[in-house]
Formats: structure tokens, C-alpha cells, sequence
């Protein structure tokens, strides 16, 4: 008899297509835990309602280009769900039960509210302040035990296993206390060496053309005390060789043009055109097999409607007996057709 599996949750925002940031950070790790958990990765659009709710049209063909992505860097709808957060109303449902155990004071007390008010210059709407609580709610319902996450998104867990211990301390032992899964990779700064984000116009995307990829590169931010391809150079916080270390295999090959540049016997201009080289090699097959997704909306859309239907079986079972335990003990199964 197959072991279970233990089960993971984790997913995007759809806001626009993934960059090589993505690649690295997250990606390439959800593809390995494919083999050791049940993971559901959810395409989290009632998230981005919460900072981009003006701009409805987008949502949809965010969606379109963020499974596209998933599909294309290996993500497997045979051995993962892929689940449409908006698609199990259940998240909202038990959203709106988790709130009623946390304060208004601790959810103002979140880095990250404070941080996106600031940064967005928002005015901040309930949704905004309540969104680590559908978080909360989207990992709690299916009792996922680990959660892959970078450190910036650790407040937020912290709350979601907050939420956990005080329902059972009140209506007794259910929910599962989920677990940080720390990324081992490091984080990609931008072309520009800032925090890699695409309203900084310094990432490179999957979707990009090899010309296009072969562009930004050359337009890279190196080592700025370099005045001549004559000058040692400092490879340290130079985002060409944090590239390098990252994508090339050829880990032989990287050491000795890091010894070249620190000596000055190669240019930027020759490193960043072997570096361009290298991240076209990497994101070939990516590219190919995106374009073929994407060429077909109507297949990504049956992927995501299957794994929202198996998301949907855990949720709905989840949802009713947390409801149950706090006392909605009345539950009317759904039924197919309109009232008469």
C-alpha cells in the first residue's frame, strides 16, 4: 500500500507573466516537492483584489500567462492539483469564520499591510487588512501541513497557525498547524541589482524572446567602480555572476571568468554576452513549451477547472465541519436546477 503523502499548499497571484526571478525562488522548488508531496498550487486571483481591484480585465489573461508558466517550467496537473482560487468559494467562506478569531489590532500589526500601504500609496480597504486571514483560510482548508515560503511571507503563516491553535483550543482538535518550508534559493535582484518586480521594468521574463532576453542582459547593472575591461572587477553583489552562479551549470566555467574579471582580463561586454547565452540555453525549452499553452487557453482552463473540482472535494469537507464546530450545525446539500 502507497504511504500518504503529506500535502503542501502554495501558489501565485496572477499579476502578469513569471520572470527568471520566479524560476529560481519558486519554481524550480514546487517541481521537485512534486515528488515527496500532495501539493496543490493555487492561482490566487481573489488575492489580487486586493490591491488591483480596479483593474478587473486583467485577471483573466494573468491567469492565462501565470498557468502557462507553471506548465511550461514543469509543473505536473497528473501529480498536482492546480486550483482557481475564485473557483472554491469555500476559501471565502471559511475567510469570513477564521476572522472572527483574530483583532483588528493584529492584523494592523502584519508587516507586510503597513509595507504595501506605504509602498502602493494606498488607501487601504478591509480586503487588504484581511488578506493573511484568507491566507490563513486558503491553507488552512486543506489541512496542508508545510508551506513553501520565502522569509518575507513568515508573519503571515505565523498567523495561519495562530488561527489554527486558537480554534482548537475553542472548538477542539482539527486543524493541522502548518510548517515553514524555507527556500534554499537565493533571491534574484533585477537587471538593475533593486528587488527583482516588474513595475521596475527590471525583469527578464519566460515569455521573452532570446533577443529580447539577450537585451536586458547587455543592458545590466555590473560593477560600477569598473571604469575599464582593464580594471579588476568585483563579481560580489555584481548581478551578472549572481546569475551565472544560478543558471550555469558549468560551475568550472563561471569560477575562472570570476577569476579573469577579478583580474581584469575580461570586459562586461564579453560576460554578459556568455551570460546571455547561458540563460538562453536554460529557458528554451520553457519558452517552447509555453508557447504551446498558450496557444491553447482552452486546455489551460480544463486543467484549472479538474484541479478545482479535486481542491473543491477537501475544502467542502473541511468547511462544513469547521462550520459544525462553531455551531452552523444546519447544512443544506447543494442541489442541481433552480427553486421551483
Amino acid at each position: 500500500m502507497e504511504e500518504k503523502k503529506e500535502r503542501i499548499l502554495t501558489g501565485h497571484r496572477p499579476t502578469g507573466p513569471r520572470h527568471i526571478g520566479h524560476l529560481a525562488g519558486t519554481l524550480t522548488n514546487w517541481v521537485r516537492l512534486q515528488d515527496t508531496y500532495e501539493c496543490i498550487f493555487l492561482v490566487a486571483d481573489l488575492h489580487v483584489l486586493t490591491t488591483d481591484y480596479q483593474h478587473p480585465d486583467q485577471i483573466y489573461p494573468h491567469t492565462l500567462e501565470v498557468v502557462a508558466d507553471w506548465l511550461a517550467t514543469g509543473i505536473d496537473p497528473e501529480r498536482a492539483t492546480l486550483a482557481l482560487q475564485s473557483a472554491v468559494p469555500e476559501h471565502v467562506q471559511l475567510c469570513l469564520l477564521l476572522s472572527m478569531l483574530v483583532t483588528d489590532a493584529r492584523l494592523h500589526r502584519v508587516p507586510t499591510f503597513k509595507e504595501q500601504v506605504q509602498q502602493l500609496g494606498l488607501q487601504p480597504s478591509l480586503g487588504l487588512l484581511t488578506y493573511p486571514v484568507l491566507q490563513a483560510a486558503d491553507i488552512l482548508l486543506y489541512q496542508a501541513s508545510a508551506v513553501p515560503v520565502g522569509e518575507d511571507q513568515l508573519p503571515h503563516l505565523e498567523l495561519a497557525r495562530e488561527l489554527a491553535r486558537r480554534f482548537n483550543q475553542l472548538y477542539g482538535e482539527f486543524f493541522v498547524e502548518p510548517e515553514a518550508l524555507l527556500s534554499e534559493m537565493p533571491r534574484l535582484p533585477g537587471t538593475d541589482n533593486r528587488t527583482m518586480h516588474t513595475s521596475y521594468g527590471n525583469t527578464i521574463f519566460l515569455k521573452d524572446t532570446p533577443e529580447e532576453t539577450t537585451r536586458k542582459v547587455m543592458g545590466m547593472y555590473t560593477d560600477p567602480t569598473r571604469l575599464r575591461a582593464t580594471d579588476p572587477g568585483h563579481v560580489e553583489g555584481n548581478p551578472v555572476f549572481t546569475y551565472l552562479d544560478t543558471f550555469d551549470p558549468d560551475t568550472a566555467a563561471v569560477e575562472e571568468l570570476k577569476e579573469r574579471y577579478r583580474a581584469g582580463k575580461v570586459g562586461d561586454v564579453e560576460v554578459k554576452r556568455y551570460l546571455a547565452g547561458v540563460l538562453n540555453n536554460a529557458l528554451a525549452p520553457i519558452r517552447s513549451r509555453r508557447e504551446e499553452y498558450i496557444r491553447q487557453p482552452e486546455r489551460i482552463l480544463s486543467i484549472l477547472e479538474s484541479g478545482s473540482r479535486r481542491a473543491r472535494t477537501i475544502a467542502s469537507e473541511t468547511l462544513d465541519e469547521a462550520a459544525r464546530r462553531m455551531g452552523l450545525r444546519v447544512r443544506f446539500p447543494l442541489r442541481a436546477g433552480n427553486p421551483s
